[in-house]
C-alpha cells in the first residue's frame, strides 16, 4: 500500500499547483489494489501489478510518458552521465570469441600491454569463447567497480601461447563526439551523437583544436542525434549565440513558461556555421537546430527533423525505477512547437486505423517516406498559420513539429539494397573487415604511416569482396547481382572507413563516409559556393 501511494503522491505533485488531487481517483486505485492483494484467490506480485498499473496509465498520455524499471534507468544513465566502469576496450564478438578492436586511449586495457587485434578468451579463468555467451553476459563480467581487478586471459597472434594480464578497472569515458576534423582549409567538421554531460567540454575541446588549425567557418553534424540532456543543448547554443538571445522556452499546463538565454559566453559566435540535420535528430538536436535558425546563426542542411518537443520531469521512485512525466513542451525562440502531432493527426496516410495514437505516431516517419517527403522538398506542404518569421532578417520558417531545413537533401536510396541490408545486419560488413585487418594489420601499418596516403591509396580489391560474397553465403544471405552491383560502392566506402577507424579512429572514419554523404557535400558547396552570403547576411 506505502508503495502505491508514493507513486501516486509523486504524479500528483507535478501537478499541485494547477489543481487539488482527485481523492476520488485515489481511493479507487487503492481499494482495487487492496482487494487484489488480499482477497484474490491465487497470491499475487504486487510489485508486477504496480509496474503494469503505471505502464497502462502512462500509455494514456504521451508517446514519451515511460516507466522504466531499476535495471532499465542504470543502463539508459550511463550513455548520458558520460562514463561508465570496466576494462577500457571497443570489442566485437567474432565467432564467439571477442576481440579487441581498440584499446581506449589511455584506458586500464592499454596501461597493461592488451593490443588491439587481442582475442579475449577468458575472465577470471571462466572461458567466454565458443560457450555461446551472449554480450550482455560478457559485458556484465568485464565491467564491475573503480578499482576492482580481472584477470583476462588473451590469445595474440604470432604468440604461440595464451597470455595473462591483470587489468584494474577504471572509469571509462563515453564520448559523445564522434569525429572532429579539418573538412577542408578553413572548414572544421565536427559530429556529435547524443548530448550528455560532458557534450559542451569535448565540444569547446575540439572548437579550440580546429581553431588552431586555421578552422574559420564549421559544419555542426547533428545527423542521427537523437538528443539528452537540456543543459548540454543549451551550452553548445550558447557557443555561437549573443548574450541574451533566447534558446529555447519550455511552457506546460501546470508548468510556467521558463526561458533559457545565451551567456554571450562563446567560443564561435561570427564565423558561417552550417547545421546538418535528419529525421533522427531529435529533442536536445532540435532544440540547437531551431534557436540557430531563428536567430538567422546559421544554415540548415538536411530534412525535416523527427519532431520530440516534450519536456519530461524524472521521478524517482524508491526502489531505483523511475517516470519520465510529459510536463511542457519546447519551443524555439520564434515561438515553434518542436513537437510534432500524437492525436488522430499524426497517421498522414489513414493506414493505422483505430485510436492506437502510439502507433500512429511511430508510423509518422514511414508516411513521410510514403508521401515523398524525404525525397522531394515540392512534397512538403506547410499551412500558412504555421510559418513564422526569424529574428533577425524575417525569413519565413515553419512550425508544426520539426526543424525544417533551410536546405533540403533527399534521402539516398540509389545504393542501399535488402542485399546490402543484409550483409550489415548479419554482420557480414565487420566481420570480413575484423578478419582482414587481423590478417594485414602489419602489412597496413608499414604501407601507411599517415591516413591521408591511406584515404589516397587504398582500394578494396577483388580478394576482400570475394571474402564478403563468402561470408554472405554462409549466412545464407541470397546473392542478387543487380543490388550488389547497385550497392558495391557503398559497401567499398564502409569496409574502407571501418577499416580506417581500426587503424586510427574515428575522425578517419568519417572523413571516408563523408566523402559520400550527400549532406556533408551540400553544406560544402553552400560554403564553397558563395550560397551561404545570399541567405545569411552578416
Amino acid at each position: 500500500m506505502k508503495k502505491v501511494l508514493f507513486i501516486i503522491i509523486c504524479m500528483c505533485a507535478v501537478t499541485v499547483r494547477a489543481q487539488k488531487p482527485n481523492n476520488e481517483a485515489i481511493r479507487k486505485l487503492q481499494m482495487a489494489e487492496f482487494a487484489i492483494a488480499n482477497l484474490y484467490v491465487d497470491k499475487v506480485d504486487e510489485n508486477k501489478l504496480v509496474e503494469e498499473a503505471i505502464i497502462k496509465m502512462l500509455a494514456q498520455l504521451d508517446p514519451h510518458s515511460t516507466y522504466n524499471n531499476a535495471e532499465e534507468v542504470k543502463k539508459m544513465n550511463e550513455p548520458l552521465q558520460g562514463n561508465f566502469e570496466g576494462i577500457g576496450v571497443q570489442f566485437q564478438m567474432i565467432e564467439d570469441t571477442l576481440l579487441v578492436i581498440q584499446p581506449v586511449s589511455n584506458g586500464p586495457s592499454e596501461k597493461v600491454g592488451i593490443l588491439a587485434g587481442d582475442r579475449i578468451v577468458a575472465v577470471n579463468d571462466s572461458a567466454i569463447a565458443g560457450v555461446k555467451m551472449g554480450t550482455e553476459d560478457i559485458m556484465a563480467r568485464l565491467r564491475g567497480p573503480k578499482n576492482s581487478e580481472v584477470k583476462l586471459t588473451i590469445v595474440r597472434r604470432g604468440v604461440d601461447d595464451a597470455l595473462h594480464f591483470t587489468v584494474k578497472r577504471d572509469k571509462i569515458p563515453i564520448l559523445s563526439l564522434d569525429a572532429a576534423y579539418m573538412i577542408q582549409p578553413k572548414t572544421g567538421y565536427i559530429r556529435i551523437n547524443r548530448f550528455a554531460a560532458t557534450t559542451a567540454e569535448e565540444f569547446t575541446q575540439a572548437l579550440k583544436e580546429l581553431q588552431k588549425k586555421g578552422m574559420k567557418d564549421l559544419i555542426l553534424d547533428l545527423q542521427g542525434n537523437g538528443g539528452g540532456y537540456l543543459n548540454a543543448a543549451i551550452d553548445l547554443a550558447n557557443e555561437f549565440l549573443g548574450q541574451k538571445e533566447l534558446i529555447v522556452y519550455t511552457e506546460g499546463r501546470a508548468a510556467r513558461r521558463s526561458d533559457f538565454f545565451a551567456k554571450g559566453t562563446g567560443n564561435f559566435k561570427e564565423g558561417r556555421l552550417i547545421v546538418l540535420v535528419d529525421e533522427y535528430s531529435a529533442s536536445a538536436s532540435e532544440i540547437v537546430t531551431g534557436a540557430i535558425q531563428d536567430w538567422d546563426r546559421g544554415v540548415v542542411v538536411g530534412r525535416r527533423t523527427f519532431g520530440k518537443g516534450l519536456v519530461q520531469r524524472p521521478i524517482d521512485l524508491p526502489d531505483g525505477s523511475m517516470i519520465r512525466l510529459t510536463i511542457a513542451r519546447y519551443y524555439t525562440p520564434a515561438g515553434r512547437c518542436i513537437q510534432k502531432p500524437y492525436d488522430n493527426t499524426a497517421n498522414l496516410d489513414g493506414r493505422v486505423k483505430g485510436g492506437d495514437s502510439q502507433e500512429k505516431y511511430n508510423q509518422e516517419l514511414i508516411d513521410r517516406f510514403n508521401h515523398g517527403e524525404m525525397i522531394h522538398a515540392d512534397s512538403i506542404h506547410f499551412a500558412d498559420s504555421l510559418k513564422v518569421q526569424t529574428k533577425r532578417l524575417a525569413r519565413t520558417v515553419y512550425g508544426g513539429g520539426g526543424i525544417m531545413p533551410d536546405f533540403f537533401v533527399p534521402i539516398d536510396t540509389a545504393q542501399y539494397t535488402d542485399y546490402h541490408r543484409n550483409l550489415v545486419a548479419k554482420g557480414v560488413v565487420i566481420k570480413a573487415t575484423t578478419g582482414y585487418i587481423e590478417k594485414h594489420r602489419k602489412e597496413l601499418q608499414n604501407r601507411y604511416k599517415k591516413f591521408e596516403a591511406f584515404n589516397d591509396k587504398f582500394e578494396i580489391d577483388d580478394d576482400f569482396l570475394a571474402e564478403i560474397r563468402a561470408l554472405a553465403d554462409k549466412e545464407k544471405i541470397k546473392f542478387n547481382e543487380k543490388q550488389y552491383n547497385q550497392s558495391l560502392p557503398l559497401i567499398k566506402t564502409q569496409l574502407k572507413a571501418l577499416i580506417a577507424s581500426d587503424l586510427w579512429d574515428m575522425d578517419e572514419y568519417f572523413q571516408v563516409m563523408n566523402a559520400t554523404n550527400n549532406s556533408v557535400q551540400q553544406a560544402l558547396k553552400v560554403l564553397n559556393e558563395d550560397i551561404y552570403s545570399t541567405m545569411i547576411r552578416q
